[in-house]
């Protein structure tokens, strides 16, 4: 038979813990380094002292000013309401395309016709080309588009001024925008000289690099009574 041992209380085991754990501490000489920390804090010590906040004096100062301005008086610095300036803004007089008379189908192919004929009669050494006008050639921003094969083979390759000459031999110079394919400023003031309206065809004959002859067939010489 296997003997059993005795059952020790939960009293006699905390007792021999302590025990333990105090043999322990005068092994390690604990309770004479604390009694010595308790002696050496002094009961009258002085609290540390608070540091007083800084103040820091605020004086008027003279600025240094160059010895060329030293006798002018200081300047002032304060907001100043000045008036705009109204600039005059340039005022162009431009066809109301609310009143543009717009052309016929009929009309327009009409003039088309007409200047394919005039075109054929023309002299084949020099390019030509036949534009009906839109209601954006001849008023709005008149701005004056060009086929971009006319203008890739037969036109200069850079901008500049491209002289427009009437069937009465008077000149009009325009700009011409070689990478926008077309003609800008200048184009208005030959536009509205000779009252192009919607469905007028035009043809361009080049004359010179730098020149064309044009001719207008107007899109209101229709005559509806011709119609089959």
């Amino acid at each position: 038979m296997v003997a059993t041992k005795p059952k020790i209380s939960f009293e006699e085991c905390r007792r021999k813990r302590l025990e333990e754990n105090k043999k322990r501490m005068e092994a390690l000489n604990l309770p004479q380094l604390s009694q010595s920390l308790r002696n050496s804090s002094s009961p009258n010590s002085t609290p540390m002292k608070q540091s007083k906040p800084r103040t820091v004096e605020k004086q008027m100062v003279v600025v240094r000013r160059s010895s060329r301005v030293a006798n002018m008086p200081a300047p002032v610095y304060r907001e100043v309401v000045v008036d705009r300036v109204a600039v005059p803004r340039r005022i162009y007089k431009r066809r109301d395309p609310i009143n543009l008379v717009y052309a016929s189908a009929e009309a327009r192919e009409y003039a088309i016709e007409k200047a394919e004929q005039l075109q054929s009669t023309l002299e084949p050494h020099y390019p030509t080309l036949v534009k009906s006008m839109l209601p954006s050639h001849v008023s709005g921003c008149f701005w004056l588009g060009l086929p971009v094969h006319f203008c890739k083979t037969s036109l200069p390759k850079n901008d500049g001024v491209m002289t427009l000459v009437n069937e009465d031999g008077k000149e009009f110079p325009t700009i011409y925008l070689a990478r926008k394919t077309g003609l800008s400023g200048g184009w208005k003031g030959f536009s509205v000289a000779h009252e192009l309206t919607d469905g007028d065809a035009v043809v361009f004959q080049l004359i010179k690099p730098t020149a064309m002859k044009v001719y207008i067939v107007r899109a209101d010489g229709f005559d509806k009574s011709e119609e089959p």
